[in-house]
């Protein structure tokens, strides 16, 4: 693929300019030229405020209900606490939460709601979180992203939502210059976590089947839904967040166990996610003054 804005680090280097193609022979040049000393690693739960930060996410509603199985939450923690992160990752935590709270907020959920729910359907899942747990990285390429764009609250034009569509291109190519594998399941979830299991998503629109990546893009919209953005005055109800996720899996973008594991956990009773019939009935409706998705006549 083409890539049509710069891949850079935070720092400020160029790793792939506008215009090149996202092909073997240029991801073969941007792995040579990655650091070949082995990064070093750090514990993510004591690094800075994280694990004060992370707490503060869990314990608030609807994730105050989501994480209150006791079982489940100490060993979504042990999970974390017992996985090293490289440098850059906390870098980028370090950039979001100084310049843009609400990516930093969002990428530390989607990492803990991820365990959870791979928790449920993903055998071994923690060798397969550990794999990823390179840090909560799907939107490690946001950095690339002009902050402009991130914290506009009006509608975007179309050549802003374009740049903001790149930053799946970019984390995937920044993660595998930063760990040394195109094919690493970190760089493959950064890249394909806007893809769809019936090919309408971007930025490949190729037909989606990694479960990983699925359980990330179902976290991603619901926490995207509930969460405060700069793009909404008020967010979507936790209800109407789970019945826009149902009605995803209706269409075929994402699975159902999914959807089911995550309504299962909204659930105070806890039931298995095999027993959840979600509801196809939708009474929830977009806030007022929802601009996601608008986009502007204006250049």
């Amino acid at each position: 693929m083409k890539i049509y804005y710069p891949i850079t680090t935070l720092d400020g280097q160029l790793l792939l300019p506008a215009g090149s193609e996202m092909d073997d022979q240029s991801m073969g040049n941007l792995l040579a030229a990655a650091p070949q000393a082995d990064l070093k690693t750090y514990s993510l739960m004591d690094y800075g405020t994280i694990q004060q930060d992370l707490f503060v996410i869990l314990d608030t509603g609807p994730y105050d209900v989501i994480f209150s199985d006791a079982d489940a939450r100490t060993e979504i923690l042990d999970v974390i606490k017992n996985v090293r992160f490289v440098a850059p990752v906390l870098e980028v935590l370090d950039y979001f939460k100084s310049h843009d709270g609400t990516t930093y907020r969002h990428m530390l959920t989607i990492f803990a709601l991820t365990i959870l729910i791979a928790r449920d359907l993903v055998p071994n899942y923690r060798k397969r979180v550990s794999e990823i747990a390179h840090g909560p990285t799907h939107d490690f390429g946001k950095i690339c992203v002009p902050l402009e764009i991130l914290k506009k609250d009006q509608p975007l034009t179309r050549e802003e939502n374009d740049y903001l569509r790149h930053h799946t291109l970019a984390g995937y190519g920044l993660l595998a210059y930063y760990l040394r594998d195109s094919r690493s399941i970190a760089a493959k979830v950064a890249r394909d976590h806007h893809e769809r299991m019936n090919g309408r998503g971007y930025p490949r629109g190729i037909a989606q089947q990694d479960l990983i990546v699925e359980i990330v893009a179902v976290c991603d919209v619901y926490d995207a839904l509930i969460s405060a953005r700069p793009y909404r005055p008020v967010s979507y109800n936790n209800r109407t967040a789970l019945e826009v996720v149902t009605f995803m899996a209706e269409k075929g973008e994402v699975g159902w166990r999914a959807v089911q594991s995550l309504i299962a956990h909204n659930r105070r009773s806890k039931p298995g996610h095999g027993e959840i019939i979600p509801s196809l009935v939708k009474r929830g409706t977009s806030p007022p003054g929802n601009l996601y998705g608008k986009i502007s006549d204006s250049n």
